[in-house]
C-alpha cells in the first residue's frame, strides 16, 4: 500500500485530540519535560508538516529528546536502536529535473519521500549531547483556583475529577471530566478554558443535549470538538 501522508497526519491528529492531549493544546506540564523543536541528528530543525508529525509521536510515546536518527544515522554516531522499538515517518519535498515529453525541455517536477526515524530515547550508545534534558519542576507556584469559577461549574452538576494522570477529557460512558491538578497548569485562565472545553463536550450526553448519538466516525467527531471550541 502506497505511503498516505494526509491520511496518517489526519489519523494522527485525530488520535491525539482523541486522548485529550493535543500536542498544540496542552498548557499543563505533563511528565516534566518540555515540547522541543524536533531537530535532525546533525542538530538541524524540522520543519514544516514534520513538526507536527513528530511533536504527535513525541507526546504519545513520551520521548524526552528532541533528537531523532534514521537507523543508519543512529549506527553512525555510535548507538543501536533497541529491539522492537517502533519508528516515526517524516517527510522530504524536492525537486528533481525531467525532460517534457511534448518540448523536450527540462523541467523541475516536484516529488514527496517518506523515511523512518527514531528519537534518541529508542537508541542506546549515544553521546551524552543527544539524551534528554532534565525534567523540570512538576507543578506552577502560584497558580490556584478561582472561588467564582469553581462555584459556576459546581453549578452545572458536572462530575468532574482530578487526578495526577496527565490527561484532560470527558468520559461519555461514564460521564465525568478528568482534569490535571490545577497547579500542573501554566496559569488559573488556561485550567479553566480547558475545564471549559471538556464541559461543552459533556452537554452532549444522553441525558444532555443528546449528540453523541448521531455522530457516528470521525467525521462527525471532528465536528464535537469544533463545537467544543465555540
Amino acid at each position: 500500500m502506497a505511503f498516505d501522508l494526509y491520511q496518517q497526519v489526519t489519523d494522527s491528529i485525530i488520535a491525539s485530540i482523541e486522548a485529550g492531549t493535543p500536542a498544540w493544546r496542552q498548557p499543563w506540564v505533563g511528565e516534566g519535560v518540555a515540547a522541543q523543536m524536533p531537530l535532525r541528528a546533525n542538530g538541524e530543525v524540522y520543519r514544516g508538516i514534520n513538526v507536527l508529525m513528530l511533536w504527535l509521536a513525541a507526546a504519545d510515546q513520551g520521548y524526552g529528546s528532541a533528537y531523532w536518527f534514521t537507523y543508519k544515522q543512529a549506527e553512525a554516531a555510535g548507538g543501536q536502536v533497541r529491539k522492537g522499538e517502533k519508528s516515526a515517518s517524516v517527510v522530504k519535498y524536492g525537486t528533481i529535473e525531467r525532460e517534457s515529453e511534448e518540448t523536450g525541455e527540462e523541467k523541475r517536477v516536484p516529488y514527496l519521500k517518506s523515511y523512518r526515524v527514531f528519537n534518541a530515547d529508542q537508541i542506546d550508545g549515544l553521546p551524552e549531547r543527544f539524551q534528554a534534558p532534565a525534567p523540570e519542576p512538576v507543578g506552577q507556584p502560584g497558580v490556584e483556583a478561582d472561588a467564582r469559577l469553581e462555584d459556576f461549574f459546581a453549578a452545572t452538576g458536572l462530575d468532574i475529577r482530578t487526578s495526577p494522570e496527565p490527561q484532560a477529557y470527558y468520559d461519555p460512558q461514564g460521564d465525568f471530566i478528568h482534569m490535571p491538578p490545577i497547579a500542573r497548569f501554566e496559569d488559573t485562565a488556561k485550567f479553566y478554558g480547558v475545564l471549559a472545553h471538556e464541559a461543552t463536550h459533556a452537554t452532549g450526553h444522553t441525558s444532555r443535549l443528546d449528540r453523541f448519538g448521531r455522530f457516528k466516525d470521525r467525521k462527525a467527531y471532528a465536528f464535537e470538538e469544533l463545537i467544543a471550541l465555540c
